[in-house]
C-alpha cells in the first residue's frame, strides 16, 4: 500500500558550528582571546525539532525573513546534508533546483550537462537521447547548448537547470528561490509548467519571498521562524498572520 505522504520530518534538529579566524601572531592571540576560547562551544542551533507531513500532490511553501532555515531545510529534504537529531523519510524519486547551476560543470557544454544531470536523477542514456530536444527546447537558450556552461549568464543557468528538473519524472520537486532569476516572460512559463506537474499530482515545495507566488500556487504554507515552526496550514490563513508579523 503506498504511504499517503510523500515526505514525512520528524523531530528534526539542525545544529551549524561557527569557526572565528585563527589568531596567527602574537598581538592577535592577545586582541581575540576571547573568541579563541569560545570556537568549540558556538553553535548554530539553525532547525530546533522540525516536525511535519506532506502529502502526494501537496504544493508547498516554506515562507519566513531570511536566516529562518528555510533553505537548511530543503537542503535536509534533498540530502545535501543530514539532520543532527530526528529522521526524513521521502517517499517517491525527487528532483531539486536548489543553488543555481548547482551540479554543473563549468566546462562542459549545456548539453553535456543535460546528460550528466540527468544521469544523477536516475535516467539512463537511451532516456536522456528522447528528451534532450525537448529540455533544450524549453530552456530557449538552443544556440548556446553547445557553448561552455560557464560562459551563461545566471538567466540563463536558470532556464537549464529548471528545463532538466523538470523533465526527469520525478515524484517530487523541491525549488528554492531559483525561480526570481530571469526574465519575467520565462518565470511565467516555469510556473505554468509547474501548474501543470501540480495537477498530474507530483508532490512541489518552493522556497520563495514571493507572496503573489505562494498565493497562486500553494495549497498550504509553511512559516519558519527562527528554527520553529511559526505556523503551518491553509495559504491564505498562514499569510495573513505572516503579513501582520513581519510586514
Amino acid at each position: 500500500m503506498k504511504n499517503e505522504n510523500a515526505i514525512i520530518v520528524k523531530n528534526v534538529h539542525k545544529d551549524f558550528k561557527l569557526y572565528y579566524d585563527k589568531a596567527n601572531t602574537l598581538k592577535e592571540k592577545i586582541l581575540f582571546f576571547n573568541k579563541k576560547s569560545r570556537q568549540k562551544n558556538d553553535i548554530l542551533h539553525v532547525l530546533k525539532d522540525i516536525d511535519f507531513n506532506i502529502k502526494h500532490g501537496e504544493s508547498v511553501a516554506l515562507i519566513g525573513t531570511n536566516g529562518s532555515g528555510k533553505s537548511t531545510l530543503l537542503k535536509l529534504l534533498t540530502k545535501i546534508i543530514y539532520p543532527n537529531k530526528g529522521k526524513i523519510t521521502i517517499n517517491g524519486k525527487v528532483t531539486s533546483l536548489l543553488e543555481l547551476g548547482a551540479g554543473f560543470h563549468p566546462d562542459f557544454s549545456g548539453r553535456e550537462n543535460i546528460y550528466f544531470n540527468s544521469s544523477i536523477f536516475g535516467l539512463t542514456k537511451k532516456e536522456i537521447d528522447r528528451r534532450v530536444d525537448e529540455i533544450i527546447k524549453f530552456s530557449e537558450i538552443e544556440e548556446f547548448i553547445d557553448n561552455p556552461v560557464r560562459t551563461y549568464s545566471s538567466g540563463m543557468y536558470m532556464r537549464l537547470a529548471f528545463s532538466i528538473a523538470i523533465n526527469v519524472d520525478a515524484d517530487i520537486l523541491l525549488i528554492d528561490e531559483i525561480l526570481a532569476v530571469g526574465d519575467q516572460h520565462f518565470q511565467e512559463k516555469c510556473f505554468k509548467k509547474l501548474k501543470e506537474l501540480k495537477a498530474m499530482g507530483k508532490t512541489i515545495v518552493i522556497v520563495t519571498h514571493n507572496m503573489n507566488q505562494v498565493k497562486e500556487f500553494c495549497d498550504r504554507a509553511i512559516w519558519l521562524y527562527h528554527g520553529d515552526i511559526k505556523m503551518d496550514g491553509k495559504t491564505d490563513e498562514v499569510l495573513k498572520e505572516y503579513i501582520k508579523t513581519c510586514g
